[in-house]
């Protein structure tokens, strides 16, 4: 990651209830006082995801809390956003997202060069028994380097 970019918010279940296969960059279209909110840091992506209609993709259940320095102009906090992406990404999703068993998640939103972008995965949902294998990795590794120090 570059110095100019820097993290608003990660959605940190998205690696542990799904696999990661594919992620995409785009950029989300906002109000201004929604861009205000997000330098301060006040977004959230849990339950939300990305759905595709038509031909455009939309950002749908990531909270924006209000500007507390806004006016009556202030956005709704919970509204379906668009997202930009090229004409070929949108395709490749169309075709990707009809697979059965995947999803678009929204898995970080961050600035870039002073533009708000969002960080879609394509992603498949884990089963009971692969979060158990992944827990159980963990704790072995980490097992392994505590002898390794001692």
């Amino acid at each position: 990651m570059a110095d100019q970019d820097k993290n608003i918010t990660i959605n940190r279940k998205v690696r542990h209830e799904y696999t990661i296969l594919q992620s995409f960059e785009a950029g989300i279209v906002l109000q201004g006082t929604e861009v205000k909110s997000c330098r301060e840091g006040k977004v959230s992506l849990v339950d939300s995801y990305a759905q595709v209609k038509g031909n455009e993709v939309w950002l749908v259940g990531m909270h924006i809390n209000p500007y507390k320095h806004g006016n009556i102009n202030n956005h709704e906090p919970t509204r379906t956003r668009k997202l930009l992406l090229n004409a070929s990404e949108i395709r490749k999703l169309i075709g990707k997202v009809k697979e059965k068993g995947l999803t678009l998640i929204p898995y970080r939103v961050y600035f870039k060069r002073g533009k708000v972008k969002v960080e879609l995965v394509l992603a498949k949902g884990k089963k009971v028994y692969d979060k158990r294998e992944d827990i159980r990795k963990r704790d072995f590794k980490r097992d392994q380097e505590r002898k390794i120090k001692y």
